[in-house]
């Protein structure tokens, strides 16, 4: 179940959000006068679910080149 949270608790409670961030590796949904506004994430989810995206990327990147026929031979051993 998503963690959502109002504006108000981003800076009265920081330091417990941050530790639901660290702890459970998980977004917290801020909102903004009742609607969604932000998601908080610890900066090492961050970096992981960006890590994923640029591997997702280059995955499809190699699935159209394999689409398009445009493959290189494999290297020759020595």
């Amino acid at each position: 179940m998503p963690n959502i949270r109002p504006s108000s608790e981003l800076r009265n409670n920081y330091g417990e959000i941050s530790e639901f961030c660290h702890k459970y590796n998980e977004p917290v949904y801020i909102t903004r006068n009742g609607k969604g506004d932000l998601a908080v994430l610890s900066i090492e989810t961050y970096e992981e679910l960006v890590g994923k995206f640029e591997l997702y990327k280059l995955l499809n990147e190699g699935l159209q080149d394999v689409k398009n026929g445009a493959l290189q031979p494999p290297p020759t051993a020595y």
